[in-house]
């Protein structure tokens, strides 16, 4: 008979998942993939996973866990998990920043964390990555608040902004800002190799015959030449010995592909005109064409954009502050500090990446699982 486990299930940015209590789960953390298979639907050969929680894309197939913190920095400990759709597997390699929108709220909703009026910060500690990201959002009466006038391309209606500051990015996954020790590397295609809050392949969209204007459908059929330099890149970067262990390793690193600002059509039809953005970006995540962007990808973007050499400093317009990436959904405005450091091998250092989200709690129940 199916066990029962407490949970919430909530929309963080433009991605959903479902959201545990460390404490509800088994204490032997063997049966943990398991338990997110048969919750999520997955594996699911029709890709709806439709006997479980999960929509059928990656970005709908998640699991969070939280709970208590294991460092004195942070206010509460957060896993990431990413349950594959088509697949018996479980990959906890990488941090999905956009369901680290959720965090905060459900730290303080659940008395993890007290808050008063007005407005809280709660600084999460990403298992995953190891990083630590401070969360800042609007709280009434104890509780965090989810209505407000923030739109966010990708969402229908609007939300309260929840203020994402992810702090010392860079390294997340190995260690080094550029893992491969130089801004740009020859793959199949040149390529940069960056890792800050999430690594990231990045390629310039003309070597893969793209413009960066096209909608996930049109890229979809690129992805067995995506992933022939994903796996690439991923022995490149350190985070698999070799191109079939890469294949294995869905999650990360991210693909992207990026150009100098051009109009183009979001997926809801809307014309957005090349002054609205400063950069072109598509990415690949899982093995499919990202709707939006990975939050974590769009960070480690503005990173890029700061770092000379890089394929994304080339096309990125030159302006200051925070900068507009135009993704298939519409623009996201990401910003990022990145300072000369001597001391650092790259000779640069990431102090935080900063974005803003929405978020809200869809029900709160028991899953069968």
């Amino acid at each position: 008979m199916p066990a029962e486990y407490r949970a919430a299930f909530i929309r963080g940015g433009t991605s959903k998942a479902l959201v545990f209590h460390e404490r509800d789960l088994p204490a032997d953390r063997a049966a943990w993939d398991e338990l997110f298979l048969r919750a999520m639907g997955s594996p699911d050969p029709y890709g709806r996973q439709l006997d479980g929680m999960g929509g059928g894309l990656s970005s709908l197939s998640k699991v969070c866990v939280v709970g208590p913190p294991s460092r004195p920095d942070a206010d509460v400990d957060y896993l990431f998990a990413q349950v594959q759709v088509d697949r018996p597997a479980v990959d906890y390699t990488g941090n999905c920043g956009n369901m680290s929108s959720a965090i905060g709220p459900f730290a303080v909703d659940e008395g993890l964390v007290l808050a008063g009026d007005r407005e809280a910060s709660v600084r999460i500690h990403n298992v995953n990555t190891g990083k630590v990201i401070r969360s800042t959002f609007a709280v009434r009466d104890g509780r965090s608040v989810a209505g407000g006038g923030y739109r966010l391309q990708g969402v229908a209606g609007t939300g309260a902004p929840v203020r994402l500051d992810f702090l010392e990015p860079g390294g997340a996954a190995t260690g080094a800002l550029l893992p491969s020790g130089e801004a740009t590397t020859e793959l199949a295609v040149p390529a940069s190799l960056v890792d800050a809050s999430n690594p990231v392949v990045f390629l310039d969209a003309a070597d893969m015959g793209l413009t960066a204007t096209e909608l996930p459908e049109a890229l979809d059929e690129l992805v067995t030449r995506v992933e022939t330099v994903r796996r690439q890149g991923s022995v490149r970067m350190g985070l698999a010995e070799d191109e079939q262990a890469a294949g294995e390793r869905r999650m990360t690193p991210f693909v992207a592909v990026v150009a100098p600002p051009a109009a183009y059509r979001t997926l809801s039809g809307d014309e957005v005109p090349a002054d609205d953005i400063d950069l072109l970006v598509r990415f690949w995540s899982n093995g499919k064409a990202h709707r939006a962007l990975p939050l974590t990808g769009a960070m480690c973007t503005a990173i890029a954009a700061r770092l000379p050499g890089s394929v994304v400093h080339r096309h990125v317009r030159d302006r200051e502050g925070s900068l507009r990436l135009g993704s298939p959904s519409g623009p996201l405005e990401v910003d990022a500090a990145v300072i000369p450091d001597s001391s650092a091998p790259e000779g640069f250092r990431v102090e935080y990446a900063t974005a803003y989200r929405t978020t809200r709690r869809l029900f709160t129940g028991f899953v069968h699982a």
